[in-house]
């Protein structure tokens, strides 16, 4: 035998060795298998190119060694040394899954195909584009709905973002309620006495608190922030949340009522969420003051003006000037159709 069949056999039985047949194996056998497996390709990849090119799948390297890799795990599963050795299996192998690829990539060799002319064409291989570069099929397959999933689905993440923001800040509004009550709260006069003993110092906004009366005002908090966000921003029914939550459904329906418009208040004042705010409601006056203004401007001078005061204007349709000039009407008329077709003079030129 050559070296190179001694390495294999040796590279197999360490497989073999490594892969119990329960199918309980260790790190250490996987790592083995590994390394074993890695230098079975390493030492028949000379071998595997010939067949590649052998069976003209050049066009389809990477699918080709795949499948070589492929009918290296079903020769090492199948290998008997008593009867040939692993060169023998292996070949076997290789041929088989690579006439296989072949059978499925090039039908164009099919005698059916030839009648029809059709041609395989690999997706893997460079064409060009309009422009002379040099590109895959791949990149040219364009899907048209391609940008409004992907704009649908940047509107959904900003959109439960700005949910998520809004339920948070609602919450630390609870929380912060919750926690100025418990300090109002009376204590025991040994208590409030203790308190005062310690003097002045470092303190957090929880100081003095029972820690039993802040983990059941937490637990409320987050029975709050699953009913509003399943029942404002989600379909959740009211007796699906009594359910779930143990809370009567009027409750429910109050919490609700009170997050709806505590978030609005919230939506109203943070900037974060101003174009939240902003959506839905009318144009303000402002807007509509310009488009006003221009509605009550008069369209004629104003006749107290000074250089107004010579002047007399008549309403004339503007497709019969023509026809009044032609007839020689009267002089004032026409000198009324030259003032109103006059450009307006300037203020210094009138002065």
């Amino acid at each position: 035998m050559s070296k190179i069949t001694i390495a294999l056999e040796a590279a197999v039985q360490t497989v073999i060795e490594n892969s119990p047949k329960d199918g309980k194996q260790t790190n250490r056998q996987r790592a083995e298998i590994d390394r074993a497996f890695a230098r079975i390709l390493k030492l028949i990849a000379p071998r595997i190119r010939h067949f590649i090119r052998q069976y003209g799948l050049t066009a389809h390297w990477d699918d080709a060694e795949q499948c070589c890799a492929i009918a290296v795990h079903r020769a090492i599963q199948a290998y008997e040394p008593e009867k040939a050795q692993f060169t023998t299996f292996v070949n076997w192998q290789i041929r088989g899954e690579l006439q296989s690829l072949r059978f499925r990539l090039m039908t164009d060799q099919r005698p059916s195909a030839k009648k029809v002319e059709a041609t395989t064409v690999s997706l893997s291989a460079m064409v060009s584009s309009a422009d002379g570069d040099e590109m895959s099929p791949e990149a040219m397959i364009e899907d048209e709905d391609a940008l409004e999933r992907t704009e649908s689905a940047a509107s959904d993440y900003l959109a439960d973002g700005a949910i998520s923001s809004l339920i948070e800040a609602y919450v630390d509004h609870l929380r912060k309620v919750g926690i100025e009550q418990l300090r109002r709260r009376p204590r025991p006069k040994r208590e409030e006495a203790a308190l005062r003993r310690e003097g002045p110092r470092l303190r957090t906004a929880t100081h003095g608190i029972d820690p039993a009366e802040l983990e059941k005002l937490e637990a409320k908090l987050e029975r709050d922030r699953e009913i509003v966000a399943r029942r404002v921003f989600q379909t959740a029914t009211l007796d699906d949340l009594s359910m779930e939550t143990g809370v009567t459904k009027e409750r429910v329906r109050q919490i609700t009522k009170r997050a709806a418009k505590v978030i609005a208040e919230i939506a109203a004042a943070d900037p974060r969420f101003s174009v939240m705010a902003e959506y839905g409601e009318p144009a303000t006056a402002k807007r509509r003051q310009p488009a006003a203004a221009r509605s009550t401007t008069p369209i004629l001078p104003d006749a107290s003006q000074p250089h107004n005061l010579l002047s007399s204007v008549a309403a004339i349709d503007a497709s019969s000037i023509d026809a009044v000039v032609a007839a020689d009407a009267n002089r004032e008329t026409v000198e009324a159709v030259a003032i109103a077709a006059a450009p307006v003079p300037s203020s210094a030129a009138l002065h």
